[in-house]
């Protein structure tokens, strides 16, 4: 018995879909354009649009269906489906679907501040997601202190901690979200991730999840030895490497 083939979470995406938006972009009739859309392309964004939102949990919005999202999401992909180049080497489904992340986090990030904005003193209360206190400032104020020791520590030590490859710039590009935390708000685990790797794309790098892992994890452990001490002792105290 043939085995099934394993299903392809991009076959909504196909070749098909690309060549149409090529097409879609070549051509001027604005009557064969709609055709071309309807039939060949909205579909796949549609799609496209919906695995993002439900992979990355993007759900702070500002409307009650995900489809009304979406709708926001592919009238701003039609926007832009005019600069999508081919000869350049990017593949459609990657170039969308970076912009669908794009748009996404920071709308995201827009909804999850009106939310805490807006939110009633005593719900901030009930919610331990947002609970408050002003032991919680002092701890804040003291780790905010820490995090900037921290950053000049590794900083300074780049070539220790991270002698392989391009590991220091993985690592510099981890520091730059404590660097800007206090204008970043990363909601989940997989947006911070996306947001790592756009910072290495501006440097010209491409970076895979399990080398951010690995350097994350590294810088975890100097992190979490060096805070305890911290917490313990009042000061701060780094080892000399």
């Amino acid at each position: 018995m043939a085995r099934r083939r394993k299903k392809n979470s991009r076959n909504y995406f196909t070749q098909e879909t690309e060549d149409a938006i090529v097409k879609y972009n070549n051509t001027t009739c604005t009557e064969e354009k709609s055709k071309i859309y309807q039939r060949e392309i909205h579909y796949a964004f549609f799609k496209l649009t919906e695995n993002i939102i439900h992979t990355f949990k993007f759900y702070y919005t500002e409307v009650d269906k995900i489809e009304h999202l979406q709708h926001e999401i592919i009238t701003f992909l039609l926007s832009k489906i005019h600069l999508f180049d081919p000869s350049k080497g990017a593949k459609a489904y990657s170039y969308f679907g970076t912009i669908v992340k794009r748009w996404l986090i920071i709308y995201n990030t827009k909804n999850y501040k009106k939310r805490i904005d807006k939110a009633p003193v005593e719900d901030l209360y009930k919610d331990e997601t947002y609970s408050y206190s002003l032991e919680d400032e002092r701890v804040a104020d003291k780790l905010s202190f820490f995090i900037d020791r921290y950053i000049e520590y590794v900083e300074t030590n780049f070539d220790i901690f991270f002698p392989k490859g391009n590991d220091a710039q993985v690592a510099d590009a981890i520091l730059e979200l404590f660097r800007k935390r206090e204008n970043i708000e990363i909601f989940n685990k997989k947006a911070l991730y996306i947001y790592i790797r756009e910072i290495m794309a501006t440097n010209g790098l491409e970076v895979k999840t399990p080398k951010i892992t690995k350097i994350a994890n590294r810088l975890y452990d100097l992190f979490k030895d060096n805070y305890i001490s911290f917490l313990e002792c009042g000061y701060v105290e780094f080892e000399e490497v």
